[in-house]
């Protein structure tokens, strides 16, 4: 889902991690459902620098 959003905003993982500050390593890791453990305070970030909508987060952990 993040991968989603961050191409359509059509951010890089160089350009999300320098708006969320959060590595690219980690970002590609958080993508890829390798950081299943990832801290809330990054998912964060990341929901309000691609502006996910409440909706479609819901609508994410229902599937």
């Amino acid at each position: 889902m993040l991968k989603e959003y961050r191409l359509k905003r059509g951010y890089s993982l160089e350009k999300l991690a320098e708006l969320t500050n959060i590595s690219w390593r980690n970002l590609q890791r958080i993508e890829n459902g390798k950081d299943k453990d990832a801290k809330f305070e990054t998912i964060r970030k990341l929901i309000q620098v691609l502006e996910i909508e409440d909706k479609d987060i819901l609508d994410y952990i229902k599937n």
